[in-house]
């Protein structure tokens, strides 16, 4: 009981007090639009370029860890994709729907509750994960998308290739992991750390990044309603919260045998919601945009009870 009152609801409150306030219309739909434009192309940018730059990258980066971790989102985007062609679901409408099964809310959701649970300190893994997290995972459900929706096109494959990489490179949250390596780059062969004034102004903005984001991600979520195919929502909430994590934690402690940090930060991130960033997908391509906001919403309030049961069970 203490980790679900200490640990989880803490982050759950600010996303409800969000929620609240644009509900009773205390805060209006462009003021938390232009709040999100901040914390996700700006301050959470920011977040991860001095995180990464921080980053002890020998030490940091767990291979095992990574493996694990991807090896259960990458199962379940392919089992979301064949469910939802199963459910009578087009191409492109179920790559959105395995998209919301394939990205986890590493950042806004696992970041906080993994701080709070194990300290800044156990965040390093974390943060190896979300270096990867969006190139990777983007690139992924662009490449799917494209592929499906080029067949019988004659589209060639580098078109496809060459579409998905300009698709994640415009991304801010890339733009600020990329950044973070090139100052991690510079200053390693320079040996001449980040100038202070930058240093600060970078910790003031990332201080701002989370709950900002935390805030704006309850007003986003008011908006979004239980509509949509009931099977697919439900197969979405169940492969993030129950079978990603359950993969990645078999995985990672019973065939890789990762140290006990390790396999928190792979479990935790693995056992969040989908991100607004699944709906964002689905809403780019105008397909399953329904199901990926109520996926969404549904799944990031079942997550209070399942994150606390995961919590329970690791180490």
């Amino acid at each position: 009981m203490s980790a679900l009152i200490d640990v989880i609801l803490p982050v759950f409150l600010v996303i409800g007090f969000g929620y609240v306030v644009a509900w009773r219309g205390l805060f209006s739909e462009s003021a938390v639009d232009g709040l999100m434009r901040f914390a996700q192309n700006f301050a959470v940018p920011v977040l991860l370029a001095r995180s990464i730059a921080n980053l002890d990258l020998s030490q940091s980066y767990n291979w095992p860890m990574m493996a694990a971790f991807y090896a259960g989102a990458l199962i379940s985007f392919a089992i979301g994709i064949s469910g939802a062609r199963m459910m009578g679901r087009n191409g492109p409408e179920s790559v959105a729907i395995g998209f919301a099964c394939l990205f986890s809310n590493s950042l806004l959701l696992g970041v906080p509750i993994t701080e709070r649970a194990y300290g800044e300190a156990a965040l390093s893994g974390n943060f190896a994960i979300i270096s990867v997290h969006s190139p990777f995972l983007y690139t992924i459900g662009i490449l799917a998308m494209e592929m499906v929706r080029s067949s019988g096109t004659g589209t060639s494959l580098g078109r496809v290739g060459l579409n998905a990489l300009v698709g994640v490179l415009r991304t801010p949250l890339v733009i600020g992991i990329l950044t973070g390596f090139a100052i991690k780059i510079v200053t390693s062969l320079t040996g001449l750390p980040l100038p202070h004034p930058i240093q600060v102004s970078m910790d003031m903005m990332a201080r701002a990044a989370l709950p900002a984001a935390l805030f704006g991600l309850g007003g986003v979520l008011y908006r979004y309603r239980p509509e949509g195919d009931a099977k697919a929502i439900a197969m979405i909430t169940g492969l993030s919260l129950l079978l990603h994590p359950a993969i990645t934690y078999g995985l990672a402690h019973f065939a890789f045998k990762v140290d006990s940090s390790a396999l928190r930060s792979a479990t935790l991130t693995a056992a969040m919601a989908p991100g607004v960033n699944a709906y964002l997908f689905a809403n780019i391509y105008g397909v399953a945009r329904r199901v990926a906001a109520s996926a969404v919403l549904i799944a990031t309030a079942l997550s209070i009870l399942t994150i606390w049961a995961w919590l329970a069970i690791l180490p």
